[in-house]
């Protein structure tokens, strides 16, 4: 990391300040070398201090100025890398931008990869690979829930509570290879019967967070929320009605929706990926069949469903019976416990056809989408879907590497486990706790390989 990188550190386009971030052991006498200032140099500035100068770039013999603005210096190791930051904020013409940037590459800096700077923040000790993946996070949530889960992973919240566990383990390890020394002599440090207390106590703490995992990924993916039912029952016009605007084509011919139609709509601060789907029914022409075939896989992905019918044609109880079909022909009849269950919302639509108020029976909801009668009660409905979300300090678990570690250690600790009730030598039960030990140190960025450095920060934008 002799190198120094710069890039844009906000987005491209017309708009009215861009900042550009530059980082490494050079960039203030890079930094230099591209500004102009009314007294002295950067060099003089001292860290964390903003200073107005002109930017300029050498043309030739010439030199072009390309913009005022203002300078700041962030110098090691109280930066967000580690390393000397320079940062300049710029009008935020394109033309400014990249010649400012050709600018630096031309005075000895090149263009950061994506997420090169949140990297060398981690390889220089600033945070933890769990909580560089949460600086992503922040920056893609779209919601309020995931904004929170992001923000308490980056304090350290999540790393903390790893470290916690892999300390207890280390700790215990350290006795049972302190009793191999000791082998000739018959001493025991280890107290057995402590260890099947910790391997539970962990055991329990792992399998929670891995059970939090179906939540915390629908609270940052979105609820995925299929509206089904019969053609011409108003699936398109209640998709219209949750989201206040006209986004799905309307109209009383049965079969008008062949394609599905996805949109994002927050609720109390958390996303519901609502799922607008061709009419459900038989003898359906060719392309109308192949709309009811996407339906199928929609309702299949789906963590719930509104069952959406015509109070005037069917029934409640016949809406059950049809859900009940629908389920088992799709095989979703085992799909039961934790928010992995399939919850189903029955929507009784066109009540004021029908003669009757707007109201809610338990998993019923009658309502008029054309009126937008009732809206609120189905509304209410989908807030009880929402998992209840954590105290402040309990971890919940949104990132599926950290989930597929977490798989592996409960593996080593079932053989720990198992190892324990066949009384095998304490050198191998040392063996599967330092497996797990390494695969909690995954997570953090304790035990480390170059795939993991990859698929982490290849997510990033570029520029942080």
């Amino acid at each position: 990391m002799d190198d120094c990188i710069c890039a844009t550190a906000t987005p491209t386009g017309n708009g009215g300040i861009s900042v550009i971030r530059l980082s490494g052991k050079d960039a203030v006498a890079i930094a230099d070398k591209v500004t102009r200032c009314r007294k002295g140099s950067l060099s003089d500035l001292a860290s964390h201090r903003l200073r107005f100068a002109r930017f300029v770039a050498e043309n030739g013999k010439e030199t072009e100025l390309l913009d005022e603005g203002v300078v700041g210096i962030f110098r090691s190791p109280h930066s967000y890398t580690g390393e000397d930051v320079v940062e300049f904020s710029c009008h935020a013409s394109p033309y400014i931008v990249r010649r400012l940037l050709e600018a630096l590459v031309a005075a000895g800096a090149r263009m950061a990869e994506p997420g090169e700077f949140t990297k060398r923040a981690f390889l220089n000790g600033k945070m933890d690979l769990s909580q560089a993946e949460a600086v992503a996070d922040l920056i893609a949530g779209e919601s309020r829930a995931v904004h929170d889960i992001a923000l308490r992973q980056l304090r350290g919240g999540f790393s903390s509570g790893i470290e916690e566990l892999r300390q207890k383990l280390l700790d215990f390890v350290s006795l049972l290879e302190l009793e191999l020394d000791f082998g000739e002599e018959d001493v025991e440090f280890a107290d057995k019967g402590r260890l099947q207390a910790l391997l539970q106590e962990i055991e329990t703490k792992v399998g929670a967070l891995r059970q939090s995992f179906k939540a915390g990924n629908a609270l940052k993916e979105g609820i995925r929320v299929a509206i089904v039912g019969r053609p011409n029952a108003g699936k398109s016009t209640l998709l219209n009605a949750l989201l206040h605007e006209e986004r799905a084509l309307v109209s009383d011919i049965p079969g008008t929706t062949r394609d599905t139609i996805e949109e994002v709509w927050q609720i109390d601060g958390v996303k519901f990926r609502f799922m607008d789907t061709a009419g459900l029914r038989e003898g359906a022409d060719e392309v109308e069949r192949m709309g009811i075939d996407r339906t199928l896989e929609k309702m299949r992905m789906a963590q719930v469903w509104l069952y959406l019918f015509d109070l005037q044609e069917m029934p409640v109880e016949e809406a059950r019976a049809e859900v009940s079909a629908w389920r088992q022909r799709l095989g979703l009849d085992a799909k039961s416990g934790g928010f992995d269950a399939l919850r189903v919302i029955f929507v009784a639509n066109k009540v004021d056809a029908f003669g009757r108020c707007a109201g809610r029976e338990g998993d019923t909801v009658y309502l008029s989408a054309r009126e937008r009668q009732g809206m609120n009660l189905l509304e209410d409905a989908l807030r009880e879907v929402i998992p209840v979300m954590p105290d402040a300090d309990a971890l919940i678990l949104t990132n599926a590497r950290h989930y597929e570690a977490l798989g592996l250690v409960q593996e080593d600790l079932a053989r720990v486990a198992a190892g324990m009730e066949s009384n095998i030598p304490g050198d191998l039960l040392a063996m599967d706790i330092r497996s797990a030990i390494d695969h909690l140190g995954l997570i953090t960025g304790k035990i480390l390989t170059d795939d993991i450095l990859g698929n982490v920060f290849s997510r990033f934008c570029i520029g942080k």
